[in-house]
């Protein structure tokens, strides 16, 4: 690849939320950290930074406050043969290799996706039926997928996502002015894609329309037509095969910041005080990963949200798991939104 690697690279006194913006920027997943002489130290990868958010580390710690994994990160010579460095990443399992120096620094970065591009088993579902309500009067002639986030419609920058990925079957949910979209996309040969559309008579809730979608014999991702975001699919994927999960549920972390002192208090004697505390949450992000026998728990014709099938599988007692995105992500349902995705869309490579 090119000199841009050298962008992906970080030191103390970074915090992970730096880094975090570091490997989001770069959109390859990883950032790599280096000493004062630019000596190759380990490579940082979203995964990494999913664990941490996970084992409840704040995104303020600086890279000293990361754990090392318990196996080195795995590198090569920079005069490696690319069918070598290929080999090397099949057997470790792994996306990025650096290939470094003599003196340690680093040559180059190989990636398993420019050696062997594959498409990925499974299909895509955007949601594209909503009224967006929230965002009239753009959404009076429009449907929200369709409006334009830096001259282009958000939906094809999703689909560009997707294609980007392997991911080439995609099935559209439709309903308000449906034909805006189809008349746009076509079969979606244009992209570089298959396209399949479910057309909701009623609105079907956001989990109801998977029940129309006929063949679904791999698992589905299903994706919010409102949503603007760089993850990787293909970690995401990883993820849940990982964790043999039903169903992995994207979480973004949401931090709240309390403006006051908190007491804390015990039957009125005060036991302590933390001023202007900030409190972490996990909040749904409106992508998902199911495998397809969670369909079943889906009723025929009927309103059913994530939300209701997110129950349903727990009641079953079947593995749903949260799959944090430290990726760039913005939920585009209000007009604030909508201008924030105007300024963003330039700043980040793989949704632009």
């Amino acid at each position: 690849m090119s000199d841009n690697f050298r962008n992906l690279c970080v030191a103390e006194p970074t915090t992970l939320r730096e880094v975090m913006q570091f490997i989001d920027r770069g959109s390859l997943g990883i950032a790599i950290e280096v000493d004062a002489q630019e000596r190759f130290l380990r490579t940082i990868t979203d995964g990494d930074l999913r664990r941490a958010i996970l084992d409840g580390h704040n995104l303020n710690a600086t890279l000293s406050e990361l754990p090392q994994r318990k196996k080195p990160s795995v590198t090569a010579p920079s005069a490696t043969p690319r069918s070598e460095q290929l080999a090397i990443m099949q057997r470790e399992t792994i996306r990025h290799l650096p290939l470094l120096n003599r003196d340690g620094t680093l040559a180059d970065l190989a990636l398993a996706e420019e050696l062997t591009p594959a498409p990925m088993p499974l299909q895509a579902v955007i949601m594209a039926g909503g009224f967006g309500t929230r965002l009239r009067p753009l959404t009076d002639d429009t449907p929200k997928p369709m409006l334009q986030i830096g001259g282009k419609p958000l939906m094809e920058r999703t689909i560009e996502n997707f294609q980007r990925a392997g991911i080439h079957r995609i099935n559209v949910t439709t309903h308000y002015l449906s034909e805006k979209i189809t008349q746009h996309f076509g079969n979606g040969n244009r992209f570089g894609v298959e396209l399949n559309y479910v057309s909701e008579d009623e609105p079907l809730g956001t989990a109801g329309a998977l029940r129309l979608i006929s063949d679904v014999d791999e698992p589905l991702l299903v994706i919010n037509g409102d949503i603007l975001t760089d993850v990787d699919f293909r970690a995401l994927a990883k993820f849940h095969q990982e964790n043999n999960a039903a169903m992995t549920v994207a979480v973004r972390q949401y931090d709240v910041e309390v403006p006051y002192g908190v007491i804390e208090a015990d039957g009125g004697i005060v036991r302590g005080l933390r001023e202007k505390p900030s409190f972490n949450f996990l909040v749904n992000a409106g992508i998902y990963l199911l495998e397809p026998s969670v369909r079943q728990h889906i009723p025929d014709g009927t309103r059913y949200d994530m939300t209701d099938l997110i129950d349903a599988l727990l009641q079953n007692n079947e593995t749903v798991v949260g799959f944090p995105i430290t990726e760039y992500w913005l939920d585009i349902g209000k007009h604030d939104d909508f201008q924030q995705a105007q300024k963003d869309i330039h700043r980040y490579r793989r949704a632009a």
